[in-house]
């Protein structure tokens, strides 16, 4: 168990808020997510709802015949598999099992041997200007993998965050293995924080990316900002088919810092964000939605914004990656230090968050799914805010029920 002395609180960023709320968004379509990660203060009393059990449902749930999981689950560490990683992100797995990590810092993508803990590094992206909280951030693989080799890369350059592919060629040496990036978006407010980051393909085979305000807050209401939103793209960085703003890839606006997207069984898209001073959220996203940063953070009385299916005092969670696995969210805290697991019943939290790994193994960064009860979780001790000890930062193999 670590020690509760290594935990770092980091330098509390209070931002002025901007602008006042916009009309809401148009109707909502089919239903298809910082506080500083380091810091932030705590709010000014009342409970959480992760520690009271109290849960809100923001989108439309898909109907009440769905079967919830059971209340409590369990979390079970099966292994480290990989260990002394530098500022480790972003993670993909590859077909054949292995997995690729992205390093903020470096600039580096590696590929984990998920057998021996072996790296090897592919090589460095070009372009990468790691600042705060920007760098190298999340990675996915094309949809056509198979075929193409592509890997996306969503990074802080000098001007901007944007989007690149790569070919990844295994036949070049290690250090080699990257092709010249092609960017397939860029334009991405970029700030020294809440540069968002997470990028993932949906069922619908479309580009989704969280993104953050960088700092500035009335960006998140402008729908013509790309700046505090989830964005929607074509695999080529066009707007996606259907978005609910014409010639836009705005796909939801009103969030401070995205740096979480999961899908569930039924391909319904949720996103964790980063509250400010008081409430981080766990969001069940619907096309077109308003959820309602600068003007609310958590729950709000304001009926133009999408209230969040669940919320943690910022000390308990500062969330980032999220994964859909046995009925629920499971969701990696920075500040928090912890896994929490949120149990779904359609679009609503099904019964209290339950939290797992308090204090054991740091900051966490990444969670990804690996199919039934197993999960990829990623560590991030290295990154600035941590105190790093040996062996830090670590991929960790889980079985979660």
């Amino acid at each position: 168990m670590r020690s509760s002395s290594r935990r770092v609180e980091g330098t509390k960023i209070v931002q002025r808020r901007v602008g006042t709320a916009v009309l809401a968004a148009a109707a909502l379509l089919l239903t298809a997510g910082c506080s500083s990660d380091g810091g932030g203060g705590s709010p000014p009393g009342g409970p959480s709802s992760a520690a009271s059990g109290g849960t809100t449902s923001g989108a439309p749930s898909s109907g009440t015949a769905e079967e919830a999981p059971p209340a409590k689950g369990s979390v079970k560490v099966v292994r480290t598999v990989a260990e002394g990683l530098d500022s480790p992100w972003g993670l993909a797995p590859l077909p054949d099992g292995d997995l690729l990590v992205s390093s903020r810092d470096e600039g580096t993508i590696l590929r984990v041997d998920v057998e021996t803990g072996r790296k090897t590094e592919l090589g460095e992206v070009p372009g990468v200007s790691p600042e705060g909280e920007g760098g190298l951030l999340g990675i996915a693989l094309s949809p056509d993998y198979a075929s193409d080799h592509m890997v996306y890369a969503y990074f802080t350059s000098a001007s901007d965050n944007r989007i690149v592919r790569m070919l990844y060629d295994t036949d070049k040496p290690s250090g080699e293995q990257l092709g010249a990036p092609d960017t397939v978006f860029k334009g991405i407010p970029k700030g020294f924080i809440h540069n968002g980051g997470r990028i993932a393909f949906g069922p619908d085979g479309m580009l989704h990316v969280g993104t953050g305000e960088s700092g500035n807050t009335g960006l998140s209401q402008d729908k013509d900002s790309l700046g505090g939103k989830i964005l929607r793209l074509t695999p080529e960085g066009e707007p996606a088919p259907g978005n609910p703003f014409p010639d836009s890839p705005v796909y939801s606006f009103g969030h401070r810092n995205v740096q979480g997207l999961a899908w569930d069984a039924k391909q319904r898209l949720f996103a964790s964000e980063f509250g400010q001073d008081t409430w981080d959220e766990l969001n069940a996203i619907s096309p077109g939605g308003n959820y309602g940063w600068p003007d609310a953070e958590g729950r709000s009385d304001e009926g133009d914004f999408i209230d969040p299916i669940a919320q943690w005092r910022t000390s308990e969670a500062s969330p980032s990656g999220i994964a859909y696995a046995k009925g629920s969210i499971w969701m990696a805290g920075l500040r928090g230090e912890r896994l929490w697991r949120i149990p779904l019943k359609g679009t609503a939290a099904s019964a209290d968050p339950q939290a797992f790994l308090e204090g054991e193994y740091g900051r966490l960064r990444t969670v990804v799914s690996a199919g039934g009860g197993k999960l990829w979780l990623v560590t991030s001790e290295t990154d600035g805010r941590g105190s790093p000890e040996e062996g830090d930062d670590r991929i960790l193999e889980l079985e979660v029920t």
